[in-house]
């Protein structure tokens, strides 16, 4: 079985189980819309939450893992709105499942291998698009992050190398990008990463290393006992400590980080 086709296993029992985030979601006092967001032909499904504020806002562009725009994605959407932000959350399956559907609309268990299949040029262009729309609302004060967990921890450094006016990337435990495409990188990237995920862990030293060649800012945290998906983890019922620990502590880094 392929990895892909694994994670989309295990995913549908993960989805299945996100009752809590749903109900978290659902009694937010925050306001919460769906938008459509139009560019090159395509209709990108957008999720955005606001945060009860006086002032505007900086926008932060949410990438969504590879089980696609989840219950909990929604529910972290709503926490970034939560400390203060505009949380920008596209569906990057929007217009793939039949019939035109997005995530929701495709069957239980397929939802990784279409992520496998999206065109990388698209997921930038649909990333831009929900960036643009963000940045462009009258609430937003100009500034936009990105963030993303697990394939959208991958994403998020992606998308910092195509991105120039980024505030700041905030990746989690995902994938570095090609050394050569770092040149590109103008953000200061930041990283968080569980000490038993050796399969992305493993990947720090040698892309601080690529970083500081290429004369870019990385500063990656490591957080000892937590595992893979620990922001997800760490606050579904029973967690274990090293994953709660974790997800609260990189969640304190994060705010203080975001200016």
């Amino acid at each position: 079985m392929t990895r892909i086709a694994l994670l989309s296993v295990l995913g549908v029992a993960s989805l299945c189980a996100q009752d809590w985030a749903r109900q978290a979601v659902d009694k937010s006092p925050r306001h919460r819309e769906w938008v459509t967001v139009k560019h090159d032909g395509r209709s990108v499904e957008t999720f955005i939450a606001y945060p009860e504020v006086s002032t505007k806002a900086p926008v932060v562009l949410v990438i969504h893992e590879i089980f696609g725009m989840s219950d909990w994605v929604e529910e972290v959407a709503d926490e970034f709105a939560a400390a203060g932000y505009i949380a920008v959350a596209p569906d990057l399956l929007s217009g793939m499942a039949l019939g035109g559907g997005r995530t929701k609309d495709i069957p239980n268990g397929r939802v990784g291998e279409y992520i496998g299949k999206l065109p990388p040029d698209q997921i930038t262009a649909d990333l831009n698009a929900a960036g643009d729309y963000g940045r462009k609302l009258p609430a937003s004060n100009g500034k936009l992050y990105v963030a993303g967990v697990c394939g959208g921890g991958g994403q998020t450094f992606r998308f910092a190398t195509n991105r120039p006016d980024l505030a700041a990337a905030f990746v989690f435990y995902g994938p570095p990008p090609a050394a050569d495409a770092m040149a590109r990188i103008h953000a200061p990237v930041y990283g968080f990463y569980g000490g038993n995920d050796a399969r992305i862990s493993a990947t720090v030293p040698d892309t601080q290393d690529k970083m500081k060649a290429a004369g870019k800012t990385y500063e990656p945290v490591i957080y000892e006992g937590a595992g893979h998906g620990f922001m997800r983890a760490g606050e579904q019922p029973d967690p274990t400590p090293a994953n709660k620990k974790a997800r609260e502590e990189a969640w304190s880094r994060l705010r203080s980080l975001i200016k």
